[in-house]
């Protein structure tokens, strides 16, 4: 179903009220996809008609949010375009045209009511009572000339039904008499959203809109506008809503993660996410899957094979509970699919932001160690970061570290006193050959193969959790992991002595 000369074209609209929220992502990600599919263009505006919560620098956030996801963007205030300026704000003299335009043709009038009036209106328990919706044009034009103080409203049909099509939740039908005659223009010369939004998407050519499941109470209101232009309208389609991860709640728009039920942190801004060690393969997956089903119970693909399927009438009408912990999956998992070297690239900035001096060629022989174990490119830290320590300030780790489970100082030291000459007369110190002889050497002295790996791998990595062992020390090298050793057998003996 697409609109006016089949060009599809959709657009994220957002306030520049600060970081991006993960749900406005998400709207704008459906939009997107969708405009992929048809090869369309997507469309970033910024709406910033409310200056009060404006905050210096959100554009800019905005689209670097954009960029890191990989979602790029065809037209906006970065980047120009045929139908810009892309921030309400620098189109004032439009919405303030086309508000008086509806106030000459009948569908709207302008309201004088004061703040005294309206509160008043409020402390009765009612909403405005439409007072100056009759009142007559001549004294309203003059009045305005005067520069008396007014907001332009539109004259809501008081009775009967409207009724439009939704391509998630076909069609609904809302009942006039509900609804309230909303303000346009406000007193300063701003428009609100109502009519801001609606002059914008016809000037823009817009032909598909997805915005939250929060603005259908306003769809009869905006339709009604639609018809009173007399525009063709594009087609909408009002997306479920984000819950919290324990489904109760919509995920509200917090300024920063939080901690769900269990103690997780819960990310929620888009930069929470990139700090966090996620890709934004992942993200965009994640998301992707929120509300909508790739099919053939496949859970990780590609935007591209998102991007081959996706259509807004299969998304799920019902609100869906936002699931963080899936998100460490399918980052494992694009992690595990990642090119070595492009992980290497990604891994880098992160070992460097942790102090680490980052020798590349090492990282990459590294990466094929931990890819199978990462669940955020952060993890390296913890995991590997020791490789990237300076090695001759190396100092072996507290006896608790090297002691394995059911053994005691004394007998760690034996093992790795047993060890080491067994090591030092390989010739050949791969892995393979390092992993015989110290399976062999554990079975010659009653142990498990545990007791034997896992004080080797403390003693040389400094902790208890690393890469496996043997190619830890094939990375290091004979030299380096004997020394280790060795280093660990004197602090045991001292320690005993």
């Amino acid at each position: 179903m697409l609109a006016r000369d089949q060009s599809v074209r959709t657009r994220y609209a957002p306030s520049p009220t600060g970081p991006q929220h993960i749900g406005g992502i998400r709207s704008a990600l459906f939009g997107w996809l969708f405009a992929r599919r048809h090869a369309g263009q997507f469309i970033l505006r910024i709406e910033d008609t409310d200056q009060k919560r404006s905050v210096r620098g959100s554009v800019e956030q905005i689209v670097d949010s954009f960029d890191w996801l990989g979602l790029d963007i065809d037209e906006g205030p970065h980047m120009g375009g045929d139908f810009g300026p892309y921030v309400q704000s620098q189109r004032l003299d439009l919405y303030q045209r086309w508000a008086n335009w509806l106030v000459d043709q009948g569908h709207a009038y302008r309201c004088f009511a004061t703040p005294q009036e309206l509160a008043e209106m409020r402390k009765a328990g009612r909403g405005y009572d439409r007072r100056y919706r009759d009142f007559p044009a001549d004294r309203s034009a003059e009045q305005a000339t005067q520069g008396l103080a007014h907001v332009i409203r539109f004259k809501m049909p008081l009775a009967g039904t409207t009724r439009g099509t939704d391509l998630i939740r076909g069609e609904v039908a809302f009942d006039n008499a509900q609804l309230q005659d909303a303000v346009l223009l406000k007193s300063d010369g701003f428009p609100t959203y109502h009519l801001a939004h609606i002059v914008d998407d016809h000037a823009m050519r817009i032909s598909h809109i997805t915005r939250a499941v929060e603005w259908l109470p306003s769809f009869p209101l905006h339709l009604q506008i639609w018809d009173a232009f007399g525009w063709e309208k594009p087609q909408f389609a009002h997306l479920p809503v984000l819950l919290n991860p324990n489904g109760k709640g919509k995920l509200s728009k917090r300024k920063q993660q939080f901690a769900d039920s269990q103690g997780k942190s819960v990310p929620v801004l888009v930069h929470e996410f990139q700090s966090a060690g996620y890709l934004p393969e992942a993200v965009v997956n994640f998301l992707t899957n929120i509300g909508w089903n790739f099919g053939d119970d496949q859970e990780v693909f590609k935007r591209e094979e998102a991007i081959s399927r996706f259509d807004l009438q299969d998304v799920n009408p019902a609100n869906s509970a936002y699931p963080i912990a899936k998100l460490d999956w399918l980052n494992s998992q694009w992690i595990q699919r990642s090119d070595a070297d492009e992980l290497a690239r990604r891994l880098k900035p992160v070992l460097e932001a942790a102090g680490c001096e980052v020798n590349v060629a090492l990282l990459q022989k590294v990466v094929p160690l931990l890819q199978v174990r990462l669940k955020s490119l952060n993890d390296v830290v913890r995991m590997a970061g020791f490789f990237f320590a300076d090695w001759n300030d190396f100092s072996p780790p507290p006896a608790d570290i090297l002691i394995q489970r059911k053994q005691d100082e004394a007998s760690t030291t034996a093992i790795l006193r047993g060890a080491l000459p067994l090591l030092e007369a390989l010739e050949d110190f791969s892995p393979t050959a390092q992993q015989a002889a110290m399976t062999t050497y554990a079975a010659s002295i009653g142990q498990k193969n545990g007791a034997v790996f896992g004080s080797l791998r403390a003693a040389v990595s400094g902790q208890k959790v690393s890469p496996p062992t043997f190619e830890t020390m094939g990375i290091f090298g004979k030299a380096e992991s004997l020394r280790r050793v060795k280093l660990a057998v004197a602090a045991l003996e001292d320690a005993r002595s």
